[in-house]
């Protein structure tokens, strides 16, 4: 079973492996549905514009004929004529072959998507490679692209047939025709012929689409083992995972150790927990959280009060229910209200007082309510 999990690519592919394959130029084209584009569009422009331009070739052709025998002998002069032709009649099939173009893209867009690769220029090796050229010459997508060959030429095959047939007569007639007149017959049959054609092709596109989009996503296709090693590198590896949270709560304890000195009280249980508060009537509604922690932590939380004078008072179930109630940072719970005010107005008083007279004062012995307890 592990190995078949390995091997079998039956999952579909991630986010991430089809950015890859876009990145390297690997994208799902119909070179069908290009073709179909190509010959609609050419076929489309023959018919708005046929008659124009077989007006401007019979021009062109009565123009080419009827040289000034004179010009004949001037080598230079044939050379201005040949390039006058030349961009005359490349100016004339410009509205062709821009259609085409358009057409061309928009087919190419349709399935695929615009996308511009460096990696797709880089020439591979392994393409050249004979034993890879027999594989997919006798694998799955070589007998597809044999069935969708043979479906060409009987769909094709039968329709050039049925055109040819129908405009033999026709054909035959334009020997004729004056010159002019051919010429724009000519164009028109031409101009039909091409959407007769375009028809057949619109049937080997409509296979051709949806068997290049199956086949792209069969190879992209990937296994469990791929798939769980691209999530351990886009999220990192669990030991690495680890340490990192370990390194941030590293650093989080010790900008929390730092703010201990400025605590009004450390609550302790009495070596278990360690909570430390600060209150300033002025600007807070209740106290601050400024650091906690049990064992270790809760031992070094009171060893840095003890360093910095910050009174140090053992309520063990006021801290307990101090150090769950309550996030870093955050103010106390409402419930723990008036027996965090008992401590504080005890600290607050003692720390008026000479040493003598604060021995005196009673300590506090503050309630905690039963939601805090301990289940």
């Amino acid at each position: 079973m592990a190995e078949s999990d390995q091997g079998e690519k039956t999952e579909d592919p991630s986010a991430k492996r089809l950015q890859d394959a876009r990145e390297e130029g690997q994208l799902p084209r119909s070179q069908e549905l290009t073709n179909l584009a190509t010959m609609i569009g050419g076929s489309g422009a023959l018919i708005v514009l046929g008659g124009s331009i077989a007006t401007r070739l019979a021009e062109t052709m009565r123009h080419g004929l009827s040289v000034d025998p004179e010009s004949l002998a001037n080598p230079s002069s044939m050379l201005t004529y040949l390039s006058q032709v030349s961009v005359g009649s490349i100016i004339m099939l410009l509205p062709i072959f821009g259609t085409l173009i358009a057409l061309v893209l928009a087919a190419s867009l349709a399935i695929g998507g615009w996308n511009f690769s460096l990696t797709a220029l880089v020439p591979k090796f392994s393409r050249m490679s004979p034993l890879e050229g027999f594989g997919r010459l006798f694998g799955l997508r070589g007998f597809a692209e044999l069935g969708k060959a043979i479906l060409k030429c009987v769909v094709i095959g039968g329709v050039c047939f049925m055109v040819a047939s129908h405009m033999f007569n026709d054909v035959l007639a334009l020997g004729h025709m004056t010159p002019k007149s051919a010429i724009l017959r000519g164009a028109q049959l031409l101009a039909w012929a091409a959407v007769w054609l375009s028809s057949s092709l619109v049937l080997v596109a409509i296979v051709d689409v949806p068997l290049q989009l199956f086949q792209f996503n069969r190879q992209m296709r990937m296994s469990r083992q791929e798939l769980r090693d691209e999530s351990k590198e886009s999220e990192g590896r669990p030991e690495v995972k680890r340490k990192i949270r370990q390194m941030q709560q590293q650093f989080a304890r010790r900008r929390m150790m730092t703010k201990v000195p400025g605590a009004d009280v450390v609550i302790v249980n009495p070596t278990h927990f360690a909570v430390a508060l600060k209150y300033d009537p002025d600007k807070m509604r209740a106290p601050l959280v400024l650091a906690k922690g049990v064992d270790l932590v809760a031992l070094n939380i009171r060893r840095i009060a003890e360093e910095n004078r910050v009174p140090i008072f053992e309520a063990p179930k006021l801290a307990r229910a101090l150090h769950r109630s309550t996030d870093l940072g955050k103010e106390i719970p409402a419930g723990l209200y008036m027996a965090v005010a008992q401590v504080l107005s005890y600290v607050f008083r003692v720390r008026m007082l000479p040493a003598t007279a604060a021995a005196r004062v009673a300590r506090p012995d503050p309630k905690v309510g039963d939601e805090y307890e301990e289940s």
